[in-house]
């Protein structure tokens, strides 16, 4: 497939800084929600006593603590649904999608990005990544009815990703610093956007 060009080259740093403290307030704050609800009986059924005491763990209160930590560790989907999406929407110039499974469209030079925004590389299953690419087609009848071309990619906020030319699929798929650069044209953009968050993070 051959090496497609940067989406939007001029992207506003003003509206990428708002959109990162936006998108920080909604994950600490769904974090939050999902803390409140846990239930202490519920979760400790699940867990194993005698890993824990193998472990060292003598009371109930380093117990607490590493069944939060571990809560809090495994909240990557929560933060990968709040953070990288609107992101990657203000630096592509593009829009929100209306075909499932995709989440920004990008019209531009007669061509229909649809761009499915995931957070690690190790999203996928073989069931999972089968209805992406369903979604991708979906997109893709609705770009032939426009009469333009079409060009799906799976866009990972972090890691990488090399895809050998003869395991290619009918769409990209771009991870970490190639994402964000194809989609601003700036290759430091991916560690831009650690700064754009300031001392937001501290806040919370």
């Amino acid at each position: 497939m051959p090496k497609i060009e940067p989406l939007n080259s001029n992207y506003d740093e003003e509206k990428v800084v708002e959109a990162i403290s936006v998108a920080l307030s909604e994950f600490y704050t769904s974090l939050t929600n999902k803390l409140n609800k846990i239930k202490l009986k519920d979760i400790l059924k699940k867990k194993n006593p005698y890993l824990y005491r193998a472990k060292g763990i003598n009371d109930a209160t380093m117990v607490i603590n590493r069944i939060l930590s571990a809560y809090i560790s495994s909240s990557e989907t929560i933060f990968g649904n709040t953070f990288f999406e609107p992101i990657a929407i203000v630096v592509s110039g593009g829009q929100k999608a209306v075909t499932e499974g995709v989440d920004i469209t990008v019209d531009k030079d007669n061509t229909i990005y649809s761009i499915a925004v995931k957070s690690g590389t190790s999203v996928f299953n073989a069931d999972s990544r089968k209805r992406q690419e369903q979604n991708f087609q979906s997109a893709q009848r609705r770009a032939q009815q426009a009469h333009k071309a079409f060009m799906p990619v799976v866009g990972y906020g972090y890691g990488k990703k090399k895809v050998k030319p003869e395991n290619e699929k009918f769409y990209k798929e771009l991870a970490g610093k190639d994402f964000w650069e194809w989609l601003t044209g700036d290759p430091n953009f991916y560690t831009k956007i650690i700064s754009y968050m300031g001392t937001k993070p501290e806040e919370f």
